[in-house]
């Protein structure tokens, strides 16, 4: 491969802007417009998303300190089971514009945006604006980002801060350029705060491919490696260090936790738990199978090569998938002559798929095998990775289209993915079978006539290209539309229409009937639902939006007053509060039950308690005041312990305490069960024993359907 024979490459990488074409910079614009008005198309559909993170949002938009520490309080008993950097963009959107769906939101799909132009903008530089296009269209469309960048989980900057450092990586390595490769550390260190260690996934394949092909001499090389790793242990450890030195008797418990330690929930619960499944507390992640576990993969699925492929999560990410690696390959075998040093445009080309390619295969790789709990919405990690070796492949196999194996191979990556999309569109049962035709058909045509437009002149080789991306990209953007067009909410959703036998589906519970936990499916379908009469999944009741709260169901909840008659939402179990307790997905607050907690609220640290997150950020959304979660997320965390609990209630800081409704074993933001006493887990014992002591000392009331005792008036 020559530069020559490769004239979408600038003419010199390091540093040298190249003449943009006349259609460039309408283009970009046009598709950035575009990926805005996806993600923001509707966007306070989903109400307040997962309450578990807007709860903790509306506490730092109140308190600096729960700003800081990431609480999910104004009171600050407990924080999120993730560091904060997540929150904070929507905290400060939500001190600035108040507190609404579209405020907590908007944030996220801006992520979507620039993460839309940062990869435009990587792979511009070495393989020009047709295949930057290409690979931000791509990136635009995949199901999983449109679900995850309308959405309020840590996924979203996570996403960004991957693809900013693999862009810093590759600008370091023209050049050998020092400060670029600190920005790198920059990024990393922020992604550590945003999930932990799922930021260090994409390390040991840039940071190799930095060594040995940086342009610069070996102890270069080295030392500049050392100084960005310095620059990510500060840009990451530094809250660490705050939140480690601060006395734990004046900051929240560390939720997630056993022991009040962030370092414990990092290398445990959320660091190497999730590969070997020994999630401290956690029952039905790991090898050892948990409820309903498959071979290998518990209650997540069977692990394997074929896990990104299989089931829901094929139609998360996968659609471009197999396109990706077989480009990576052919990338790889026409740029492998290119000198080993990265001085050159075919040595960046080079160096180019390498970084997204090993960060692609590294990230698949530790999801199709990590035994413990995993997600489908996870995959919106690997989105940008898979784009940018679209783009990139396509334009290079483009350029050689003169070779015989060139020529076949991209003709045959087009059938594979339009085969691929045939497959993967039969998997919902109805859903749109002319466009699996359509698909299938027209990207055959496509594949077979490729090779021989080109001796029909340019205007048909032009066309059969069109036709050959339109073919690619109609079944992730019909997925995509039927994302947008549907309100997600809870704590586990997938994008895309329901599919027989998936897990979630739009705001949809954990396993069908029978399942893990006793959850039913939620069906796609219109305003009178699907099979069983159940509303769609993860649909918007009539009558309710912005403000909204999520149902146990997965539905958004009324706006403001809440539900007539204040019962708790009914979950697909059966169980008040959506099975298990309402510990998933919380419960529907009435206005009874907002008055209640509202009144003389500011002579209370706490309006109320109740047992588990998303029982809480329901009535705390609801009423604007601090709600305290007992036990974190799901009840399973030792906070607070039952004497604490009585020292503030003798101090008079808590007004109410909501009861569950119905008792059993909890379920986490993850959908896992934790073992142990009362609402599970190693620290479930003491939820039910604050619960047992408050049954035992104070009145039991009810209010608006929902039981209330009043912390301020005991039984003796």
């Amino acid at each position: 491969m020559t530069t020559a024979a490769l004239p979408i490459f600038p003419a010199a990488v390091a540093g040298a802007r190249t003449a943009r074409p006349r259609w460039e910079r309408p283009a970009l614009a046009g598709l950035l417009i575009a990926t805005a008005a996806l993600l923001l198309w509707d966007l306070g559909a989903s109400g307040y998303a997962n309450s578990f993170y807007s709860a903790a949002v509306q506490a730092g938009s109140e308190s600096w300190k729960a700003f800081f520490f990431g609480s999910s309080d104004a009171g600050n008993s407990i924080t999120v089971d993730k560091p904060p950097a997540a929150l904070w963009p929507m905290m400060l959107s939500v001190r600035l514009f108040g507190l609404g769906s579209w405020q907590i939101l908007v944030p996220q799909a801006l992520m979507g945006v620039a993460t839309t132009g940062v990869l435009y903008a990587s792979v511009r530089r070495q393989f020009g604006p047709g295949a930057a296009l290409l690979s931000g269209a791509a990136f635009a469309l995949t199901p999983v980002a449109a679900l995850m960048f309308r959405f309020n989980n840590p996924d979203a900057l996570l996403t960004l801060l991957l693809t900013v450092t693999v862009y810093c990586l590759l600008r370091a390595l023209e050049g050998a350029q020092a400060h670029w490769l600190l920005w790198a550390g920059v990024a990393v260190g922020f992604a550590f705060l945003t999930k932990t260690l799922q930021a260090f996934v994409i390390l040991p394949p840039l940071a190799v491919l930095y060594a040995v092909c940086a342009p610069t001499g070996l102890r270069r090389r080295f030392g500049q490696l050392l100084l960005a790793g310095s620059a990510m242990v500060v840009a990451g450890g530094w809250w660490v260090a705050v939140v480690e030195l601060w006395p734990a008797s004046s900051r929240p418990y560390i939720g997630g936790s056993q022991n009040n330690s962030f370092l414990e929930l990092t290398l445990g619960y959320n660091g190497l738990g999730r590969i070997n499944g020994n999630e401290t507390g956690s029952v039905g992640g790991g090898a050892a199978g948990g409820p309903g576990g498959g071979g290998g993969g518990g209650r997540w699925g069977e692990s394997g090569i074929d896990r990104l492929f299989s089931g829901n999560i094929g139609g998360q990410i996968s659609w471009l998938l197999p396109a990706a690696l077989v480009l990576l390959a052919a990338g790889l075998v026409i740029t492998w002559r290119a000198r080993r040093a990265t001085d050159s445009v075919d040595g960046m080309a080079r160096a180019a798929f390498l970084a997204w390619g090993g960060s692609l295969l590294i990230t698949a790789v530790v999801f199709s095998y990590m035994q413990g709990i995993f997600h489908e919405y996870y995959t919106v990690a690997l989105a940008p990775f898979v784009a940018a070796l679209i783009g990139m492949g396509v334009a290079v196999l483009w350029e050689e289209r003169g070779s015989a194996a060139a020529a076949v191979t991209l003709s045959g990556t087009l059938a594979l993915t339009a085969v691929w999309s045939y497959v993967l569109l039969g998997r919902a049962t109805g859903y749109l079978p002319w466009l699996r035709w359509a698909v299938l058909v027209g990207g055959l045509l496509a594949a077979v006539a490729l090779p021989f437009a080109g001796r029909a002149g340019r205007r048909v080789l032009r066309v059969t290209a069109g036709l050959g991306v339109a073919a690619a990209l109609a079944g992730p953007l019909a997925y995509c539309m039927t994302t947008v067009s549907t309100g997600h909410t809870g704590s586990i959703v997938t994008a895309g229409p329901a599919m027989a036998g998936g897990r979630g589906g739009p705001g949809a519970m954990m396993g069908g009937p029978g399942g893990p936990g006793g959850f039913g499916e939620l069906r796609q379908g219109g305003p009178g639902g699907g099979p069983g009469g159940a509303l769609p999944q993860g649909a918007v009741p009539p009558g309710q939006g912005q403000g909204g709260m999520p149902g146990a169901d997965g539905r958004g909840a009324e706006r403001a007053g809440g539900f007539p008659g204040g019962t708790t939402a009914i979950g697909a179990g059966g169980g008040p509060g959506g099975g298990a307790g309402g510990l998933l997905n919380g419960a529907r607050v009435s206005a009874e039950a907002k008055a209640a907690l509202t009144a003389h609220a500011d002579a209370y640290t706490w309006a109320a308690a109740a047992i588990g997150s998303q029982n809480a950020a329901s009535y705390q959304l609801a009423s604007g005041v601090p709600v305290m979660p007992i036990g974190g997320f799901n009840g399973s965390d030792p906070s607070p312990s039952l004497e604490q609990f009585k020292e503030y209630v003798r101090d008079g800081k808590i007004h109410w305490f909501i009861g569950q409704g119905a008792t059993g074993t909890g379920t986490g933001e993850d959908g896992g069960r934790r073992g142990g006493g009362g609402p599970g887990g190693p620290g479930g014992s003491t939820s039910s024993q604050i619960e047992n002591w408050v049954k035992a000392a104070f009145k039991e009331s009810t209010v608006g359907g929902a039981t209330f005792y009043d912390l301020t008036v005991p039984t003796s």
